[in-house]
Formats: structure tokens, C-alpha cells, sequence
């Protein structure tokens, strides 16, 4: 495959082959980078934990953990209330393994997990089936009433009921496509531009002048796509507590 395709950097590529017939359950680097992402928080919090025990003033690895508590916590508190504390810890998990997904996708020659729609979709759809099995086990039948619009003449219902229902189910799009597609155009952005700053470099004289341009917007991107990789996971977050949120009150 050719080095300048900027389409490579998503190619998945078994690491530890394991098929069944037509069974593929092979360990690939998309998985090799959800494991480091899961274990990068995982031994981060033990290391906070090891070795913050007896320390009034707490170290840069503490304080960054305590951040993100605090972060979380306060989403949480402001969107659920005191009655959504019981799903902090699963919008906090959600939110550090994205994060982290995002931010190692970054690293050069790693992949980006949520750069795939497969992914992201399993993710959204996760948190859709979540949220709709909460909004039945708080209210019942008359969780129905969220897709009739208050006032709505009766003649309306089953067209209202319609497009509500399509528009309840489209989270689960928006919610995978927003990510997916953000973090996916981003990297594409970035090889392209690295492979024409190469290809100038490359061909020597002036160019090799030239090249520092695109480079230069390269380097900027870098930071761009980074606040990308960082808002992306918030707002996946933030719109999971939203759900929620209208899951529990049934508006």
C-alpha cells in the first residue's frame, strides 16, 4: 500500500490471528489500543493511589485524577442532580476511556479506535439501550408520553409519534457520527498535509524551503486536534447526562 495514502492509518491489522471458520476474533491493534487505553487510567490510578497515601500536598499525577473526578462530578451533579449520583461512575468511565482513545490516537504510528464507526456506534448504541431501559423501569408505560408533544390535537398522534420516535432513535447516529467523523477527518487532514510537505521536501531546491509551510500548519493542527480529541469526549459525556437526564424527569 502506498506510504502516502492517508486512509492506511485506519487499516486494521491482525496482531494475533484467532479464526473459526468464517469466525474472526482476532486480537488486532484496535484492540491492542483499547487495552492500553483502559490500562493507562488503571495504572495511573494505582500509582495515585500507591503513592499518594501519606501526602497532604498532592503530586501532578494526583491532581490530574482529582481533576477529572471533580470534572466528572460536577457534570453529573449539574445535569442528574442528587439522584443521578449512581451513574457517575459509568459517565466517568465512558469519558477516560475516550479520552483516552483519542488522545493515544494522536501518538504517531498508533491507531485511533475512534476513528471507526464500529466503534463508536457500539458505544452510542450502549448507552441508547441504557437509557431507554432507565426511562421504562422510572415511569413505566407513561414514558410513551415523551414521544406526544404536550398539547398536540389527537388527530396528529400517530405522525408526531412517528417523527418523535425517529428522532429519539438518531441519537444513536449523531451521537457515533459526531465522533467518528470528527476524529476520522482530522487525521486524514493531517497525512495529507504531512505527505505534501514530504513530497516537497523531496523534491529538493526551492521546495525544500516550501515545505516548512505546510509543516508549519501541520503543527498547528496538532494543537487543533488535540482540543478536538479532548471536546469530542466531553461532548459524548455531556450528551449521555442529557439522556439520562431526560430519561429520569421525562422531559
Amino acid at each position: 500500500m502506498n506510504i502516502q495514502n492517508p486512509l492506511e492509518q485506519f487499516q486494521i491489522v491482525p496482531i494475533i490471528p484467532i479464526k473459526a471458520g468464517a469466525i474472526d476474533i482476532s486480537f488486532t491493534n484496535s484492540s491492542l489500543m483499547m487495552i492500553l487505553a483502559t490500562g493507562a487510567f488503571i495504572n495511573l490510578c494505582r500509582v495515585v493511589l500507591v503513592e499518594g497515601q501519606g501526602h497532604l500536598v498532592p503530586n501532578r499525577w494526583q491532581a490530574l485524577v482529582e481533576f477529572f473526578y471533580g470534572f466528572i462530578q460536577d457534570m453529573v451533579s449539574s445535569n442528574l442532580g442528587d439522584r443521578g449520583q449512581g451513574y457517575f461512575p459509568m459517565i466517568f468511565v465512558l469519558f477516560i476511556f475516550l479520552l483516552t482513545c483519542n488522545l493515544i490516537g494522536m501518538v504517531p504510528y498508533s491507531f485511533t479506535v475512534t476513528s471507526h464507526i464500529i466503534v463508536t456506534l457500539t458505544l452510542s448504541l450502549t448507552v441508547y439501550i441504557g437509557v431507554t431501559f432507565i426511562l421504562f423501569r422510572e415511569h413505566g408505560f407513561h414514558a410513551l408520553s415523551l414521544f406526544v408533544p404536550a398539547g398536540a390535537p389527537f388527530a396528529l398522534y400517530f405522525l408526531l409519534i412517528g417523527i418523535e420516535l425517529i428522532s429519539n432513535v438518531m441519537r444513536v447516529v449523531s451521537l457515533s457520527v459526531r465522533l467518528f467523523a470528527n476524529m476520522m477527518s482530522g487525521h486524514i487532514l493531517l497525512k495529507v498535509l504531512l505527505g505534501f510537505a514530504w513530497t516537497m521536501m523531496m523534491s529538493g531546491g526551492i521546495m525544500l524551503l516550501v515545505h516548512l509551510v505546510p509543516m508549519g500548519v501541520v503543527f498547528v493542527l496538532l494543537f487543533l486536534e488535540t482540543a478536538v480529541a479532548c471536546i469530542q469526549a466531553y461532548v459524548f459525556a455531556i450528551l449521555t447526562c442529557i439522556y439520562l437526564n431526560e430519561a429520569m424527569n421525562l422531559h
